[in-house]
Parts: C-alpha cells; sequence; structure tokens
C-alpha cells in the first residue's frame, strides 16, 4: 500500500514539474532574453510552448461566446488594458482600449505592419499589408483615387443601382437562397467592375469562390496539410494567381497592340506607374496589390449588407422608421429623376446610424497586426522592439463603458455621435485606414435604399447559430427566401 502511494507522489510530482517546465518554456525563449525589461512588460500569459495562446483562441471563437478569450485575460490579471500573450507564432501584447489602439494604429514612427506570415504568404509579400511605409503611400495614393471620396464615388453610383435592383428581383424568383453568398456575389460584381472593367461570369465566380476559401485560412493556424484551412487557402490562392496572371498577361497584350481600351480602371493604373527612377511594377506587384483590394473591396461590404438587412427585420421600429426616410426620400424626387443621386445618398442619416451599429455590433475584423520598430512604452508598459501590437476591435465596440448594453443593436446610440478618437474604428485608423470606407458604406446604402422600399426577407433558420472565423456569420450563410412586398419606386 505504502509502495503504491509512494508511485502515485512521484508520478503526481513529475507530472508538475513537466507542466511548470512547459509552462517556462515561452519565458525562456521570448522574455528571459529582454532582461530587466520583461518586468515592464504588460501582465498575461503566454501559454503552451510554441501552441501559445492560439488553442484558447480558437476555442473560443469556435464557441458562441469569442469574447471568452479576453474575458479570461480580465479575470485573471485586472482591465489592464494591455496583455502579454503568444499569438500567431509571435510575442505580442494585446491592447484593448481606445487609447492604446489609436496609438497603435495612428504611431508609423514607433510601429510597422505585423502580420503573421502566414497571413502575408497568403494575400501577399508585395501587397499593402507588408509593404514598407513610403512604397504603401505611393501606392495607396494612386489606387485609393478611384474609389476614396463620395465625389469619386459618384462614377459607380449608377452602376451599383443597377446591379442592385437586378439582383434583389432575381433572388425573389430564385426561391430559397443563401442570402449571405449572394450579397458577397454581387459586392464581388461591383468591384470587379471598378478595379477591372470586367463582369466576365466565369471568372467573377472562379475568383469568388477561391477568395472564400481563401478567406477561412488567413487567421488560422499554419499548418499546411490537407484538410487544414490553411492548405485550402494556399491552393486557394495558387488558383487566384494563375487567373490573375492570365488578366495581366492579356491587358499587357492589349496594350501592346494598341487595341481600343475602355475607361482607364485600376489595372491601368498599375501596369502605367514608375517610381522616381522610372521602375514599374512587376507582375507579382500588380497582382498582389489587386489580390488584395478585391478581396477586401466585397468581403466587408457583403457581410455588413448581410447584417444591417438581418438587424432591421429582427427590429420592426428600426426598419419603419428607414423604410419612413427612404420613402421620404423617394418623395421629394422630381419626377424627371431616374434613381438615387449622391445629394439623396447624404440625407440618408438614421440609415447611416443603422450601417455604423451594424459596423459597431458585428465587427467585421476583429484585429489588426503591427509590429513595434522599438521599445514603446505605453500605459507604463513596455511593447518590446519586435513584438507584434495586436489591436482588438471588438474589445472597443463591445466596451459597456463606451457602449451601454454593447450587444444590443440600437442605431439611436449614434443620434449625438459623441465617441472619442479611438472608439469606432471598423475601418482602423491612420495611415493604413481601409482606403475602400466610402464605397463599402455606399453600396451597403444602395442596397438597404431597394430593400427596405420593395422588399422583405424571411430567414428559415432565425436560430441559426453563428461562426465567428473568419468573419461573423450565420452558418447557414442566412438561408432564407426574399420576397417582394411593394412597388413604392
Amino acid at each position: 500500500m505504502m509502495i503504491e502511494i509512494g508511485v502515485v507522489v512521484v508520478v503526481v510530482a513529475i507530472v508538475v514539474v513537466v507542466l511548470m517546465v512547459m509552462k517556462n518554456v515561452n519565458w525562456w525563449l521570448y522574455e528571459s532574453k529582454l532582461g530587466e525589461k520583461q518586468y515592464s512588460l504588460p501582465p498575461g500569459d503566454m501559454g503552451w510552448p510554441f501552441i501559445g495562446n492560439m488553442w484558447s483562441f480558437l476555442r473560443a471563437f469556435k464557441s458562441s461566446d469569442p469574447d471568452s478569450f479576453l474575458s479570461a485575460f480580465v479575470s485573471r490579471f485586472g482591465k489592464t488594458g494591455m496583455y502579454k500573450a503568444l499569438m500567431f507564432g509571435n510575442p505580442s501584447v494585446i491592447v484593448t482600449t481606445p487609447e492604446t489602439c489609436k496609438r497603435v494604429l495612428t504611431d508609423d514612427e514607433k510601429f510597422k505592419p505585423g502580420w503573421p506570415r502566414s497571413t502575408i504568404e497568403l494575400v501577399g509579400k508585395k501587397s499593402f499589408i507588408s509593404m514598407a511605409y513610403e512604397e504603401h503611400k505611393r501606392l495607396r495614393r494612386l489606387t485609393s483615387s478611384s474609389i476614396n471620396g463620395m465625389e469619386a464615388l459618384s462614377l459607380y453610383l449608377t452602376y451599383i443601382e443597377k446591379n442592385v435592383i437586378s439582383s434583389l428581383e432575381k433572388w425573389t424568383k430564385m426561391g430559397q437562397i443563401e442570402f449571405l453568398t449572394e450579397i458577397r456575389k454581387l459586392t464581388f460584381k461591383i468591384i470587379m467592375h471598378i478595379f477591372l472593367s470586367n463582369e466576365s461570369e466565369p471568372i467573377m465566380e472562379a475568383l469568388e469562390r477561391e477568395y472564400t476559401a481563401l478567406n477561412y485560412g488567413v487567421r488560422a493556424m499554419k499548418i499546411n496539410i490537407p484538410g487544414f484551412a490553411y492548405h485550402k487557402a494556399f491552393k486557394a490562392r495558387k488558383n487566384l494567381l494563375s487567373v490573375f496572371q492570365s488578366i495581366v498577361d492579356e491587358r499587357r497584350k492589349l496594350r501592346k497592340e494598341c487595341s481600343p481600351m475602355k475607361a482607364k480602371d485600376m489595372m491601368d493604373s498599375l501596369l502605367d506607374v514608375e517610381d522616381d527612377n522610372g521602375r514599374k511594377l512587376s507582375d507579382e506587384e500588380i497582382i498582389d496589390v489587386m489580390l488584395m483590394y478585391l478581396n477586401a473591396g466585397h468581403e466587408s461590404s457583403g457581410h455588413i449588407t448581410m447584417w444591417a438587412t438581418y438587424f432591421l427585420q429582427k427590429h420592426p421600429e428600426y426598419f419603419q422608421k428607414a423604410k419612413e426616410e427612404q420613402e421620404e426620400i423617394v418623395r421629394r424626387r422630381p419626377s424627371t429623376q431616374k434613381g438615387l443621386t449622391l445629394k439623396e445618398i447624404r440625407q440618408m442619416d438614421f440609415l447611416y446610424k443603422v450601417i455604423d451599429e451594424t459596423m459597431r455590433v458585428i465587427t467585421f475584423s476583429l484585429v489588426v497586426f503591427r509590429e513595434a520598430k522599438s521599445d514603446v512604452v505605453m500605459n507604463g508598459y513596455t511593447i518590446p522592439k519586435g513584438w507584434k501590437a495586436l489591436v482588438w476591435f471588438r474589445s472597443v465596440h463591445l466596451d459597456p463603458e463606451i457602449y451601454p448594453n454593447p450587444k444590443e443593436f440600437n442605431p439611436h446610440r449614434w443620434d449625438n455621435n459623441e465617441h472619442k478618437a479611438g472608439e469606432f474604428l471598423p475601418f482602423g485608423a491612420g495611415s493604413r485606414l481601409c482606403p475602400g470606407n466610402d464605397l463599402a458604406k455606399m453600396e451597403i446604402a444602395v442596397f438597404l435604399h431597394h430593400f427596405l422600399l420593395n422588399y422583405q426577407f424571411e430567414q428559415l433558420n432565425p436560430k441559426c447559430p453563428v461562426r465567428y472565423l473568419p468573419h461573423t456569420r450565420p452558418m447557414d450563410n442566412c438561408l432564407g427566401r426574399l420576397k417582394k412586398c411593394s412597388t413604392s419606386t
């Protein structure tokens, strides 16, 4: 009996020692090398060797309570606003307050892009997410001119509205549809037209399918084995590169032959641009920039459009108020006018509050990655040089001290719009603010305008569980039927 007890004690002791050693591996790898600076790190837990906090992150975001991941840090270490962790293979500091988020996003002297290597490999080494500041500034100025500012977007308003009207009408005749899937096809068609003057259905469908697979792997662990999200995403990137290369080759061929060209689009701009030394962009650079733009240009607007429609249907009082606003816009319209104008879109005061509230509640991009260029002291804590700073948007948008009852959908919380800088970050901030924010909001507004006037959506599975990675969406992609209910326009 004594021998058995002794064996149990030894086994327990061995297990305790092994656990202690494992828990200290990351300290030895990342913190011990910092010397005295390790004592000014934010509180936190770097998790298990090499894996770090990724299992707990994925477990939380694959559950019905994704915010339990960060809540665990707050409950263990207090509401300090900054926490050390090992995320996506890198020692990191998660920043969670408006002040710290704003500082990381806007201080280009102290921080640079710090996306995980796996994300860069999928989105592109030559895309904006890994591009140096000066090159990013130059190419952003060139490429965003066609989608930045409402005046520039007025050029596309007629095209967007025409496709929204035809799509809504088509969906009513399709019976049961995946609402999110159809909206994403619509927003992808719009961005293809703006950037590539292209409406080829086969090309669009091929690209959109590959983008879906790509996005599943962007925030997954880098496991390049069949069956895992990253492996599927890597294959999707190869297929996307092949399609984009054929588009670039065809465009170069047309330009060489001096064939009549359509209106200048982003592809033409990228083919023409030169740096101060007369160097033009390589095919790889052009393709990575286009791949990134086309992805960002339809994913966010597609998802937010679906969720805004969903929330309006769930809240009849907001639906009715938004509908009355749109009806009033139509009533004031001259009889000779056909379609929406930029002036009318600027009059959609309540509808834009609906859009802002949707972006807050959903928080399409849950985190942005930066890297400290040198040691940075914030709130009394140090972010060491080379460590990642993870800007955790969800913690800001769902902070009850900023937004009372934060998970409640309430557009009226924007009536006074007294929020401080850093408290609302749906498109990021600073020099790397998403250049397509005006385009996305205008697309959503045009869609909701026509939906509110003429349609209702009947969701087949109102209690369908929600998936949070890579983006928040119903697991059935909002399965339902679109019904025409009026002919007010």
